[in-house]
C-alpha cells in the first residue's frame, strides 16, 4: 500500500507519527507547498519527498489531502487530470469542504472519503469521523477505518453531523488543554509548582475521561458519586455553575460549530 499526503501540517504529521509508533507498513509519499518543512520531515521519518501534488497522487493508492480550504481549488484544479487517471481513493481532511464539492471540482466517478480526525491520533488516542461517497467500496472503506483504529477511536457519520463532532472532537482537545491550563494556575496560586500543578490536573482530567469511557453509568451519575453531602466537591461545582461553566461550554461549542459551517 502506498499512501500519499497532500499537506504536511501538524494534524498530517500527527497521523504520520501516529501510524509509524503503532506499526503502519506503508510508503508514504508527501509534498506541500513549504519546502523547507516536509523535506526535513520526509527525511527524518522515512517518507518519499514528491516534487510535486501530481507525484503524489500518481505514486499513491490512498491520497490525503490535508491542506488549508483557503488553497483547496487551486490543489484539486492541479492534481484533476492525474486523479481521473489513475483512480485513486481519495481522503479529504480539509474542513468544511463537502463531499459534493469535492466531487464536482474532481470527477463525478471520484472515489472520496471524508474524515475529521483529532490530534490525538499521535498518541493513539484519536478520535476520528468518517463518511464515504457511493463510489467508495465496502472493503476500502474499511481499510481507511482500520488505520485510525490503529490510532484512536473511530465512527461513520453522515456528513450533516461533520460540523458537531468538530467542535466536539477535533477543537475540543484546545478547550481541555485550557481547562487543565486553568486548573494548573489554580495550583499554581496555592504554592504548587506549574509542573506539578499541570501533573495533577492532566492525571486526573484523563483519568476522568477512561471513567466515564468504562462505566455504564452517565456523567452526571458520576458527578453525583463524587459528591458528598456539605462537602467540598457541590461548593466547586455550584461556584462553577454561578460562574457560567456549563453555558461557557455550550456556547464555546456553538461558535465552533458556526465556524465551520460558515456563519
Amino acid at each position: 500500500m502506498e499512501i500519499g499526503f497532500i499537506g504536511v501540517g501538524n494534524m498530517a504529521k500527527a497521523i504520520i507519527n501516529g501510524w509509524q509508533k503503532n506499526g503502519v507498513q506503508a510508503k508514504i509519499n508527501v509534498h506541500s507547498a513549504h519546502k523547507e518543512n516536509y523535506v526535513p520531515y520526509a527525511t527524518e521519518h522515512g517518507l518519499y519527498a514528491c516534487s510535486d501534488n501530481v507525484s503524489v497522487v500518481q505514486n499513491s493508492d490512498i491520497i490525503f489531502l490535508a491542506v488549508k480550504p483557503l488553497v483547496l481549488g487551486k490543489v484539486l484544479a492541479e492534481i484533476k487530470a492525474s486523479v481521473k487517471q489513475k483512480k485513486p481513493l481519495i481522503v479529504s481532511m480539509v474542513t468544511g469542504v463537502s463531499l459534493d464539492e469535492l466531487t464536482e471540482a474532481l470527477d463525478p466517478q471520484v472515489k472520496l472519503i471524508r474524515i475529521m480526525p483529532n490530534v490525538n491520533v499521535e498518541i493513539g488516542e484519536g478520535m476520528t469521523a468518517l463518511v464515504a461517497n457511493k463510489n467508495v467500496a465496502s472493503e476500502e472503506l474499511k481499510n481507511v477505518t482500520e488505520l485510525f483504529e490503529l490510532v484512536g477511536k473511530t465512527q461513520l457519520l453522515p456528513e450533516k453531523d461533520f460540523s458537531t463532532f468538530v467542535a466536539l472532537a477535533g477543537s475540543s482537545p484546545a478547550y481541555v488543554y485550557f481547562f487543565i491550563d486553568a486548573m494548573a494556575r489554580t495550583g499554581v496560586k496555592y504554592g504548587l509548582s506549574k509542573a506539578q500543578a499541570t501533573q495533577i490536573a492532566a492525571q486526573a482530567v484523563l483519568g476522568s475521561a477512561k471513567k466515564v469511557l468504562h462505566e455504564t453509568k452517565s456523567p452526571m451519575d458520576l458527578i453525583d458519586d463524587v459528591c458528598s453531602p456539605g462537602g467540598t466537591t457541590i461548593a466547586g461545582l455550584l461556584a462553577l455553575e454561578e460562574a457560567g461553566f456549563m453555558t461557557a461550554v455550550v456556547k464555546g461549542l456553538d461558535a465552533t460549530i458556526k465556524k465551520d459551517q460558515g456563519q
